[in-house]
């Protein structure tokens, strides 16, 4: 119950399951004894060939870099990314590049979850995005920009090609962010 989960018996595991982690476990429980249904974080796939970790002269400590990418997996928007990258730079300083793009990557987590993407992968320079709605005016600008390009209605899949010396990443945030607007999106964990 909440009391044993909250109570002094339980002190020492806020440090071992880390503070976001435990937060979630908090809020999971309230909603339990309120009787709200409980809806697990959606998974999402990601697949991205990119140099994207953090250095260890830049977080030395392991437990810390663990925790950093333990935080990054579990964003559910765009603006969690924010909060970390605000973090990252007051306690380590301005990130380099690996770790500049492992912010990004988030950022990409953060827009595929807020529009129901669960699945996202690069493979040779061709990204598969899924599940992905289109309405009729979206699939005609989709074509009209990137016209090698393959929707896959039945399958609600994406096929496009990522330009060769654009970051995969970014041009991922920027084709999701003006095709699959979040008020068009289904919601997440549906």
């Amino acid at each position: 119950g909440v009391g044993n989960l909250l109570g002094e018996g339980q002190s020492g595991h806020i440090a071992a399951v880390g503070y976001d982690l435990y937060m979630q476990m908090v809020t999971e429980t309230v909603a339990e004894l309120k009787g709200e249904e409980v809806r697990e974080p959606a998974e999402i796939k990601l697949d991205i060939d990119t140099n994207a970790h953090l250095p260890r002269d830049y977080v030395s400590r392991e437990d810390l870099r663990l925790e950093a990418y333990r935080r990054l997996a579990t964003v559910t928007n765009p603006s969690d990314v924010d909060d970390i990258a605000t973090e990252w730079n007051d306690r380590f300083g301005p990130p380099p590049p690996p770790a500049a793009a492992l912010l990004t990557i988030g950022r990409l987590r953060g827009e595929c979850a807020v529009r129901g993407i669960r699945e996202l992968t690069v493979a040779r320079n061709i990204a598969r995005i899924s599940p992905i709605d289109l309405p009729a005016s979206k699939q005609v600008r989709l074509q009209r920009l990137h016209p090698k390009a393959v929707f896959k209605e039945e399958l609600r899949q994406l096929v496009i090609p990522v330009p060769p010396k654009q970051d995969s990443s970014e041009f991922l945030i920027e084709l999701i962010v003006d095709l699959v607007p979040i008020d068009e999106a289904p919601s997440v964990g549906s």
